[in-house]
């Protein structure tokens, strides 16, 4: 959208007399003023180049697609592209129009904040608020899980005693106690009710640290909004579902904007100071800020600026920097690790060490207190795993890229197209950086490198590659954004000023073929994160059929197991502290292959395994746990129907709940107590 350009601020001489009114104003004057007023702004606010009109158009217009296509989406043509193949045409219209529209408005000569970040909000609803507006149910099992947890603190008031594997949560409680305060305080009986919608809230929180740490490396708007567009349109990893990570993830990167904010603040003071009083004239004096020349008010202002640059924290700043580390390193175990890499990097410029450090300190202090007071138990467990990975930094880069030899074509498909736009970022990135100057003294390069730095001291369950992306968007999607919509001519006309210093908006935002090929790419990135975001939805979708299916289960007597084929349920923890719960797709090794080669005998293998707890024993098979062997590539097609046919025909089986999309067994072998009755009404068309 092309805008006017602002207005200088020019203040009138005090001593220039104001205005004479007239003693008998005109009547007809006013309205006749207030008509014309309107009128020139109405001509102002109206677009001048075709650019504007694209700008101005094509928000609403992909907003009304968007809602269009909606009605339009059957869930049942969900397959190895997941969600991608239920979307129907008119949808794919609104984020190309979206992308469209952006690129215009960053053509403008001003860029409105208003309009960029209107963009950016309906790209956010596009991408994050589709699977909740379609879903009936909340997505993913690992949010799943995460309301079991919850439910079951509820019930204890805290710690959940026998929670067996799940008492890793035990240990780090923060995002679980949060949540259940928040029940407590609104009178809502689960999360459920908010936890379909966590996606979007939180990137739409997501974007008050960003602006913060943009605005701390530059006043440029194109870059600013360019940045948190690239970043939005190319977080394909999808940690921001009902999770610790995404509340421990938001909290960092508003701890690292406060300190880089408060790094940015200390360069425009050093600045200042260092260019010396400014005398009436306006013209700096010869004199340092703390000479004797000068008028007596330049030097006191000097020698405020130069106290105010030396100065450390504040203690309200970092009393609120103390409760959001805290609450990181109580409610998630690799952030606080991240968090005090990226300070690390930081504390290495001379210059930076006097706000860095103390903040890395603190992060390292809780960080080792928690982790030998209340996490004690897990760490000893894993402390040989700990200390073994950081000899294995190779292991730890390529643990992440899971074989998928035996997955479908669509998702081996979806998986190269994830690390072709993580590849795509990073080299971006990094062209951003060689191109630009300035962007390597403002703190940008360390954000990049300290993920790589963690990535290869630890695998994290071959889950750290993902991580080490997500923790370095926001430093990558900045300096790709330089090199998009940077200026070559700002660069060198700020290599006079103080190290660190962000360059002023300097030039347009370039000519046709620059803004054709910025459209292009963003499209092509955007392209990568759909697939990286939407491909596995045919396993992360469960439908109210599974949701009732996993609740008959929770409800069986309290000490059943529970058998089943994967994890990939709809709550399966729930009631996890008074049922045992063995899965058939966890086993490792040789047991795995003997689960793919002889299905049925793998089935009675577990099913005979006695229940210490005395209780008994039950078969769930569902819809999303035969996908999740399919697109995952867990074990072969054969393997899954041959369970399933086992199962119908074990005659110690009794199908005590079937629907269409889930089936449950009871084992009636009495020497392992399956004689137990099962909950009444177990069984549905």
């Amino acid at each position: 959208m092309t805008d006017a350009p602002e207005r200088e601020d020019v203040r009138p001489d005090p001593r220039t007399p104001a205005p004479r009114t007239p003693v008998h104003p005109d009547p007809a004057a006013g309205p006749a003023r207030r008509t014309a007023g309107l009128r020139a702004a109405l001509a102002a606010a109206a677009p001048t180049s075709p650019s504007g009109w694209v700008a101005l158009c094509a928000l609403p217009v992909a907003t009304a697609l968007w809602l269009a296509a909606l009605p339009g989406v059957r869930l049942s043509r969900m397959g190895d592209l997941g969600l991608l193949q239920a979307l129907p045409p008119l949808w794919y219209a609104a984020p190309v129009l979206l992308t469209v529209g952006f690129v215009a408005v960053l053509r403008a000569p001003v860029v409105r904040h208003r309009w960029a970040g209107a963009y950016v909000l309906a790209l956010i609803l596009v991408i994050h608020a589709t699977p909740s507006l379609l879903y009936p149910t909340l997505r993913y099992a690992w949010a799943w899980k995460h309301v079991a947890i919850i439910d079951t603190m509820l019930r204890h008031g805290g710690a959940v005693p026998g929670a067996g594997k799940l008492d890793v949560y035990n240990q780090w409680p923060g995002f679980f106690e949060f949540h259940a305060l928040v029940l407590r305080a609104t009178g809502l009986d689960s999360v459920l009710g908010y936890a379909s919608w966590y996606p979007v809230i939180t990137n739409v929180l997501l974007l008050g640290p960003l602006l913060l740490l943009y605005r701390s490396f530059t006043t440029d708007r194109r870059l600013i909004w360019g940045g948190i567009w690239l970043y939005y349109a190319t977080a394909w990893v999808g940690q921001d579902y009902f999770s610790p990570q995404a509340l421990a993830y938001l909290l960092h990167l508003t701890v690292i904007a406060l300190v880089v904010n408060r790094l940015a603040a200390r360069r425009r003071l050093a600045g200042a100071a260092a260019a010396g009083p400014v005398g009436a004239a306006g013209t700096a004096s010869a004199a340092g800020p703390a000479g004797a020349a000068g008028p007596a008010g330049a030097r006191a202002l000097g020698s405020v600026l130069d106290a105010s640059a030396r100065a450390g924290w504040r203690a309200a700043p970092f009393a609120l920097l103390l409760v959001l580390i805290a609450a990181i390193v109580s409610s998630h175990q690799l952030t606080p690790v991240m968090l005090a890499a990226s300070l690390l990097l930081l504390a290495l410029g001379r210059r930076n060490r006097r706000t860095v450090l103390p903040v890395l300190a603190a992060v390292v202090g809780l960080t080792v207190l928690w982790d030998a007071t209340v996490a004690r138990p897990f760490v000893s467990a894993n402390l040989t795993g700990l200390i073994s990975a950081l000899g294995s930094p190779d292991h730890n880069a390529v643990a992440g890229l899971a074989r998928l030899g035996e997955a479908p074509f669509g998702q081996i498909l979806a998986s190269w197209a994830d690390r072709g736009l993580t590849a795509a970022v990073l080299l971006l990135a990094l062209a951003g950086a060689l191109r630009h100057r300035w962007v390597r003294r403002v703190g940008l390069l360390p954000l990049l490198a300290a993920p790589v730095l963690v990535l290869l001291a630890n695998a994290y369950d071959g889950e750290m590659l993902f991580r080490a992306y997500l923790f370095a968007l926001p430093a990558a999607a900045f300096l790709a954004a330089a090199l998009l919509w940077g200026h070559r001519a700002a660069t060198r006309a700020d290599d006079v000023l103080p190290p660190g210093t962000p360059p002023r908006p300097v030039g347009g935002p370039g000519g046709p073929l620059r803004t054709g090929v910025c459209a292009v790419l963003l499209l092509g990135l955007l392209t990568g994160t759909l697939f990286g975001y939407y491909s596995k939805e045919a396993m992360n979708y469960f439908t109210p059929q599974e949701v009732a299916a996993v609740r008959y289960v929770a409800e069986t007597p309290a000490g059943s197991r529970i058998i089943s084929l994967t994890a990939n349920e709809p709550g399966g923890e729930l009631n996890y502290d008074t049922h045992d719960r063995l899965v058939l797709g966890d086993s490792a090794g040789e047991d795995l292959r003997h689960l793919a080669a002889d299905p049925g005998d793998a089935l009675r293998g577990a099913l005979s395994a006695p229940n210490a707890a005395g209780g008994p024993t039950y078969l769930i098979l569902t819809r999303a746990q035969v996908l999740d062997c399919e697109l995952t590539g867990l074990l072969p097609a054969s393997a899954v129907q041959g369970l399933a046919a086992a199962a119908a025909a074990e005659p110690t089986l009794r199908r005590v709940y079937a629907n269409q999309d889930a089936v449950v067994y009871q084992y009636t072998d009495s020497d392992a107590g399956g004689g137990a009755a099962a909950p009444a009404g177990g069984s549905t068309p």
